[in-house]
């Protein structure tokens, strides 16, 4: 981002055509791990990001962190423990050793609930700072989940300590969270939240430019929203005219990778890492 000075001497905020440091290095279209790939083993476990680098060669994981009962930020999608874990209730309600007793495997199945082969198998929640270290050269996307008070500051001490601003886009879905993360690291790559992406697309679905917002660089967001495909050519013209880059998830069908490849969309966050590099493996210029 650059700046240009007002009358006033103040200076006002003016987009950069290009995208965001992150992305230094990097061409569409990513591959995107969704929570490491939560339809081939337990979303958001160490065992689903090493699978989704060593055998899919992901480009980036994306995932979500919530903050334990004694301020640990903890790699999970979900508020509660059900679905995922042999526990119960609140993650927010356990401190991380207790969090560290449950099975993060005990959920996952591929034949509808006949098995669960992680279960049992060590499988254990990750905290932010072990998914760092064990990927030290990856670029990750991370949601911060819940609105706590606080938790920007947390996770900017784990990104600080870890010497990991340079490799995160990081964010909420909440915009008084997201404005929060970019208090605390303005310069870090920060993805929109929601209703200021929904202003950015109904902007250029309506014919109008969108709003300029110089806080946020990444479009992640729904291909479709109902029947409705939000991601077309008018929305990737204005966006890479604002040096905004579009990550597109949840896809897990290849012939809309294919599409959305061919239209040049900058990242595809899918559950089947497997299925996209197969996509992508395809391509003359196999990316």
């Amino acid at each position: 981002m650059t700046h240009t000075a007002m009358r006033d001497g103040s200076n006002i905020p003016r987009m950069s055509p290009t995208p965001h440091a992150f992305f230094r290095g990097l061409t569409p279209t990513l591959h995107i791990a969704h929570r490491g790939g939560s339809l081939l083993a337990p979303e958001n476990t160490l065992t689903a990001f090493r699978r989704a680098v060593a055998q899919y060669r992901t480009q980036m994981l994306e995932t979500d962190v919530h903050l334990s009962r004694d301020g640990e930020l903890v790699v999970a999608h979900d508020a509660t423990l059900e679905r995922c874990t042999d526990g119960t209730g609140p993650l927010a309600d356990l401190t991380l050793a207790e969090l560290r007793r449950l099975d993060a495997g005990h959920g996952f199945t591929l034949d509808g609930g006949q098995s669960h082969p992680f279960r049992g198998q060590g499988e254990r929640l990750p905290t932010l700072r072990e998914v760092l270290r064990a990927f030290p050269d990856l670029r990750l996307n991370i949601e911060v989940k819940p609105d706590t008070p606080g938790i920007e500051d947390a996770f900017f001490q784990v990104l600080r300590e870890e010497g990991a601003f340079g490799r995160v886009c990081v964010g909420s879905e909440q915009d008084a969270v997201a404005e929060r993360l970019v208090r605390v690291m303005p310069d870090v790559c920060h993805f929109y939240p929601r209703d200021a992406l929904t202003a950015f697309v109904l902007g250029v679905r309506s014919g109008e430019p969108p709003p300029e917002d110089p806080r946020y660089s990444v479009l992640d967001m729904p291909l479709y929203f109902g029947d409705v495909r939000l991601v077309d050519e008018s929305l990737l013209r204005e966006a890479r005219a604002r040096g905004k880059w579009i990550n597109v998830w949840t896809v897990d069908d290849p012939q809309e990778m294919r599409q959305l490849v061919a239209e040049g969309v900058g990242g595809i966050m899918t559950d089947r890492p497997d299925l996209l590099r197969q996509v992508l493996d395809a391509l003359p210029n196999p990316r």
